[in-house]
């Protein structure tokens, strides 16, 4: 309520301004400032790598190892990464690596996403224990299956080959089938009723309703995929030996133990790796973020 407060012999209103209230003020703006602080902590602490691979591999030799670091290359070498593509197959390792990466993001989206739709609309006997011993395979680590998969794929006579490292993906995989299937709960029963009803089948809804409204989630789940098969580097050291075949981690990895100092050169390269994930990145980046907002734990 006001208050009356004389002045001067007058009366005039005046809200009042607790000493609480000054103190309740004074401590969310320190913890806004905390907070903000933080956040440009660990932003920087982020940022610092990147951008000391973009100053390195913009350095001449004698300049990536000076002491004190310079931050500003001067003058800014761009030949460097003409010579990295130049001095090994870089051209040939991006090609395989974006293969086997475009290969297991298509057969991961359709295999998952067919997965999804049988476990959050089909009714059949034994659907939610099947479901949880599918979850269940996300705890067994890679390693475990390591041996007896390359025992498959020396008896089908695929190794030295890309095909064990996207083949795999057309077969499923266990969180991509979860995070679709939580996505496809949140959408109303009533849209596949309703084409049910216009006697559309199973098939005809999911690829007419159901995927087209599940762009965000599948480009969410393509960017990860994507991601784990370009970053990839155990599986391509096993299977594969020709250096015609080998992908751009392993093919980066040779060149660091052939070039150990030429650390210019080095950042050059991974710099150069990392693009088309950015790219990508940047490409689906609203349908990344909705995806996940949007995706729910609906069970």
């Amino acid at each position: 309520m006001d208050q009356l407060r004389s002045v001067g012999g007058g009366a005039t209103l005046a809200p009042p301004v607790s000493s609480r209230f000054r103190r309740r003020a004074a401590v969310n703006l320190v913890q806004g400032l905390l907070m903000h602080g933080l956040v440009w902590i660990g932003a920087i602490a982020m940022v610092m790598p990147f951008l000391w691979m973009l100053s390195t591999s913009l350095k001449g030799q004698s300049a990536s190892v000076s002491y004190p670091p310079q931050w500003i290359p001067r003058p800014a070498h761009w030949s460097n990464y003409v010579d990295v593509v130049q001095s090994f197959p870089f051209g040939i390792f991006a090609y395989n690596s974006l293969k086997i990466a475009i290969l297991g993001t298509i057969g991961q989206l359709i295999s998952t996403s067919f997965a999804a739709y049988a476990f959050a609309r089909m009714n059949f006997p034994g659907r939610q224990t099947i479901f949880f011993l599918l979850l269940a395979t996300l705890m067994i680590p890679g390693h475990v299956t390591m041996i007896p998969t390359f025992i498959l794929f020396n008896a089908l006579g695929w190794v030295n080959s890309h095909y064990p490292l996207f083949v795999p993906a057309w077969f499923g995989g266990a969180f991509g089938t979860f995070l679709i299937r939580q996505f496809f709960l949140t959408l109303p029963q009533d849209y596949s009723d309703a084409a049910a009803i216009d006697g559309a089948g199973h098939f005809h809804i999911f690829t007419r309703i159901y995927v087209p409204l599940a762009k965000p989630v599948l480009a969410t789940l393509a960017l990860f995929v994507f991601m784990n098969h370009w970053n990839e580097f155990l599986l391509p050291v096993i299977y594969l030996t020709d250096q015609d075949k080998m992908t751009l981690t392993v093919g980066l990895s040779s060149f660091r133990l052939q070039y150990s100092t030429l650390y210019h050169y080095l950042m050059a390269g991974t710099l150069l790796s990392i693009i088309p994930i950015l790219v990508l990145f940047v490409v689906l980046q609203k349908y990344f973020v909705r995806g996940i907002v949007m995706t729910g734990i609906k069970g």
